[in-house]
């Protein structure tokens, strides 16, 4: 079996495509948007978790609390980009959950591209990021973000190694 169709697959079943907002004071519009990409494993069987992260060459790995179990996470818009997403075009994944990829992957890119510091941009990405994942749960909702959207000179992505500045 082809290692990276076995990731495609696992993904499928137990990865996410996420992109948060989080209220920020230090943000010009007043919020921070946050792209991720996470798989989790029970400990027992994390092996592949430290597979992918290898092989990828990014990321980290980190318990996770809520249902116990260890999951791998990749933050950085430029890994998102040029690592995580490459992977998942050559190797779609079978279910709906590939439209997520697909919505991640243009965020991704508007957020490398500055669109993320403008009111416009940052609401095409809000619209966007909203319809994935149906079945999450949100801490915010679309109209509150948008509604408390402050106007500014622009937005910037999580700061450090974690995003583009």
């Amino acid at each position: 079996m082809d290692v990276n169709s076995y990731i495609s697959g696992f993904v499928d079943g137990e990865g996410c495509f996420c992109v948060s907002f989080q209220p920020s004071g230090r943000h010009r519009l007043g919020w921070e948007v946050r792209p991720s990409f996470s798989v989790s494993q029970n400990a027992e069987r994390a092996q592949l978790l430290f597979a992918i992260q290898q092989m990828w060459e990014c990321g980290f790995i980190r318990p996770d609390r809520s249902d116990n179990t260890l999951k791998f996470e990749v933050r950085n818009v430029r890994d998102l980009r040029e690592k995580v997403l490459p992977h998942f075009r050559s190797f779609p994944l079978l279910s709906a959950k590939q439209a997520d990829v697909d919505s991640f992957g243009q965020i991704c890119e508007w957020i490398s591209e500055g669109r993320h510091r403008t009111i416009e941009g940052f609401a095409d990405i809000v619209k966007v990021a909203m319809r994935m994942n149906a079945s999450g749960k949100r801490k915010y909702s679309e109209d509150e973000i948008l509604g408390s959207l402050r106007s500014g000179e622009g937005i910037v992505c999580a700061t450090g190694n974690r995003g583009i500045t």
